[in-house]
């Protein structure tokens, strides 16, 4: 069969007897041999057999992993068909809720460099002898162990062989648990998640780990949702947001890059203007309230407790520019009658958007709202309902800040 184009997930598309085959690691005008995978819901999974001839915008792909690591799926592009499929996966979406008509900009896709990833979480499990630590094969639950990665910062990925070292002799046969690896301004924060409650012997091996590897933190917690218990705190753990610095939580979230958040703060910065009076909402540690409160007084709503400490320490070091409020917006959004006293309102919610704070906004007269996303269906959803209200979409910034995946982050502008 050819491939007749790529799809948004990176595989991609033929037709065969009136069903769809989802072809990875292929490009448009590839034929090849194919025999049928699994079901995926409107189609089926399409496994390479052979390659009879080549379609144009392949390359080489940069790292050994590719085709068994989820992690990437575009490597096999070269840049100009990279580009343009970011580009048009993206449009596809916006046009779908009829987002790019006359009097939007779409700007060019800012795309982050080679080894500039900042956070992951790997997953370590014990097999016989040996220890494997990595990321998930595609659509799976086994597991690829790493040994490069073209996409982690060069001091996160120098920890994967000193880890499998340090972990062999804490998990039994087949036992297995998360790695969570953030680097901050001051060096690595590193959280074991699924970790049994550590003796003193496990404490002990583990802060001497900490000490060899320089870590900055290394902590520990049984599961997901639980605070991180410390084991080594070496240094602070800080992270520079535009004129304070901020420790954040053991595992917090941050923006995946330093060059991504860049482009996600430009745009926002410039989104915003000469506004004087900011709402952050959604403000997580204040990765955007304090660049924004370089130029006004913000008012940053966040309610993740944790987040909302960190949140709270910047805004000490800068004397009532900065107010915090810890608020679940997704169960009690700001209203109008909070909203109207703000010339600006900056919202950058999870993956699932902000339907009901959305929706509120849409119904005040705030005159220039910056919505921030990393899914561009939610995004699109929200911002028919911003449009619907009264509002006008006029720029949309895209930032391809996970390379070679088919996740794409945006900003839009929006002005009443």
């Amino acid at each position: 069969m050819t491939i007749t184009r790529v799809g948004g997930r990176g595989d991609g598309l033929a037709e065969w007897q009136g069903s769809r085959l989802y072809v990875p690691q292929t490009l448009a005008g590839d034929r090849l041999m194919v025999k049928f995978g699994t079901y995926r819901g409107d189609g089926w999974e399409g496994v390479p057999v052979s390659l009879l001839e080549e379609g144009p915008g392949r390359a080489e792909p940069a790292c050994t992993h590719f085709g068994s690591c989820g992690g990437c799926v575009a490597q096999h592009m070269d840049d100009a068909t990279y580009d343009k499929w970011k580009q048009e996966a993206l449009t596809t979406v916006l046009s779908r809720n009829d987002l790019l008509g006359e009097g939007v900009t779409l700007h060019p896709v800012a795309r982050t460099p080679a080894g500039s990833r900042r956070r992951a979480v790997m997953n370590a499990v014990r097999r016989g002898n040996r220890v494997w630590l990595g990321f998930n094969e595609a659509h799976s639950h086994r597991l690829v162990d790493l040994s490069a990665c073209t996409v982690l910062a060069p001091s996160l990925l120098a920890l994967v062989a000193p880890l499998r070292e340090a972990l062999a002799p804490l998990l039994a046969d087949g036992q297995s648990l998360d790695v969570a690896m953030t680097l901050l301004d001051d060096g690595v924060d590193l959280v074991l998640e699924g970790l049994n409650q550590p003796d003193l012997r496990t404490l002990e091996h583990l802060a001497e780990f900490a000490a060899g590897q320089d870590l900055a933190r290394l902590s520990w917690r049984a599961r997901d949702g639980q605070p991180a218990e410390p084991i080594a705190m070496r240094r602070t753990g800080l992270l520079g947001f535009g004129a304070v610095s901020i420790s954040p939580a053991p595992g917090a979230f941050l923006q995946a890059s330093t060059q991504g958040e860049q482009a996600l703060v430009t745009a926002i910065l410039a989104g915003v203007g000469n506004a004087d009076t900011i709402a952050d909402l959604f403000a997580g540690s204040g990765t955007f309230t304090f660049p924004l409160a370089t130029r006004a007084k913000v008012h940053a709503v966040e309610g993740d407790p944790t987040a909302y400490n960190s949140l709270m320490g910047g805004a000490r070091q800068l004397g009532g520019k900065v107010t915090a409020e810890k608020r679940d917006l997704f169960r009690d959004p700001l209203t109008p009658y909070d909203l109207n006293r703000f010339q600006a309102v900056v919202f950058d919610p999870p993956r699932a958007g902000a339907q009901a704070q959305a929706a509120e906004i849409a119904a005040s007269t705030v005159p220039t709202v910056v919505g921030v996303s990393c899914n561009p269906v939610s995004f699109a959803r929200d911002a028919e309902l911003l449009i619907r209200g009264g509002y006008r979409l006029t720029d949309i910034w895209p930032v391809d800040q996970f390379l070679w995946s088919a996740h794409m982050e945006l900003v839009g502008w929006f002005r009443r």
